[in-house]
């Protein structure tokens, strides 16, 4: 490929690294020159059944022949299937498609503005958290509180509020009467793989239950069996209002969603929100089989097994190490720079991500095996060995 030649014709939005892949299988990528690279990072915690995965393969080709695409104006089969699946799995009653992570919060954020609207209450502030990320739309990146993703973009929607995370301090000294809801992550994904203290989402559940305010979470990257169960939340002793939904849902196919509570659901009757290719055919097709393998005898045990030994191995080289499940970060040191580790890795076959100030991070397939874990550590061991 002439990556130069795609430059000219391509938004220059993305720090694109030189690298492009025809082939994947298992937790494997080829290149066009037929180089094998051990995929740590599965297109940014998506693709949770790896790749060429022959169920997830199977259903899609099927439903490509059948129907892709209808609108939500008809029922369709699969897409009662997956939210069936997912409130029967979860603390929700009713679930809202949609394509994106982003889309999936900016429904979670006009559910929480019109539930209160309907109650007839002044409510619509949202404490979001410092480190936070909730997508790129104008209402995500102001609850996303990090300034470098809202330079260039005021002025900014108004009604959210930024406490400190892991800090129950900060959070009373935003609360007022207008306070709808507090957004989470409870692993914060783009901020550095920083797990929230279930002490401090104790007090703030309790905080939220004792002032009316809903509990919404954001589990776009730790949901769908990323941390070892099939919710984050449900590590915690809580029952969320509001849950959004992405990334590993459907596999590598785009898909979102919220799910909420039905007390909070009917505040959508037709005509307040909606999504012309939210939970189509072919994106439910998908979503389905993911769900059902990973809710499948034994296979979240496996996620855990096999996180837990990821992370052990990775404390060998002595640096911090934090995430739950397959969602896994290292911090390391000022003076070695992840974003060069990650460049490294990849000359040397094995793609990683980074987070935060200077976190590496781990995010592989589900399915991946303790001897892809074993070659992983060991191409870092060569690289780290070289600093």
């Amino acid at each position: 490929m002439n990556f130069k030649e795609a430059d000219k014709y391509l938004f220059p939005n993305y720090a694109r690294l030189p690298y492009s892949f025809v082939k994947g299988e298992g937790c494997y990528l080829y290149d066009e020159d037929g180089k094998k690279y051990l995929d740590m990072l599965s297109g940014i915690a998506v693709n949770q059944l790896g790749y060429n995965h022959p169920k997830l393969t199977e259903s899609i080709c099927r439903q490509a022949k059948e129907i892709i695409h209808i609108s939500n104006l008809f029922y369709v089969k699969p897409q009662y299937e997956v939210a069936k699946i997912l409130v029967e799995n979860s603390c929700g009653d009713k679930v809202f498609f949609c394509n994106s992570g982003a889309e999936a919060n900016e429904a979670l954020i006009k559910l929480i503005r019109k539930y209160f609207y309907d109650k007839k209450e002044n409510r619509y502030e949202i404490i979001t958290f410092e480190g936070s990320f909730h997508g790129r739309t104008l209402a995500t990146i102001t609850a996303t509180a990090q300034p470098k993703y809202q330079e260039g973009f005021q002025p900014l929607p108004e009604g959210f509020k930024h406490a400190k995370f892991n800090d129950i301090d900060s959070v009373k000294q935003l609360i007022n009467d207008k306070t709808a809801a507090i957004l989470i992550e409870l692993i914060q994904g783009e901020g550095g793989v920083n797990p929230a203290d279930k002490e401090f989402i104790k007090e703030l559940y309790s905080i939220c239950r004792e002032n009316g305010i809903l509990f919404t979470v954001d589990e776009v990257q730790t949901g769908i069996g990323r941390t070892g169960k099939l919710f984050a939340y449900q590590h915690y002793d809580i029952e969320p209002d509001i849950i959004s939904l992405a990334k590993g849902l459907g596999g590598g196919v785009p898909i979102g969603a919220i799910i909420a509570k039905d007390e909070i659901a009917k505040s959508f009757v037709p005509g307040t929100h909606a999504s012309t290719f939210g939970g189509n055919y072919l994106a439910t097709a998908a979503a389905k089989v993911v769900l059902e393998e990973i809710l499948s005898d034994g296979f979240l045990d496996k996620v855990i097994e096999n996180g837990e030994y990821l992370k052990e191995r990775l404390k060998t080289f002595g640096y911090l190490v934090k995430g739950l499940g397959l969602m896994i970060g290292v911090d390391l040191p000022e003076e070695i720079s992840a974003k060069e580790i990650m460049k490294k890795a990849l000359e040397n076959g094995l793609i990683i991500g980074t987070a935060g100030k200077n976190t590496l991070r781990f995010v592989p397939p589900l399915i991946i095996q303790k001897d892809d874990i074993d070659l992983a550590v060991n191409i870092l061991e060569k690289i780290l060995g070289e600093k």
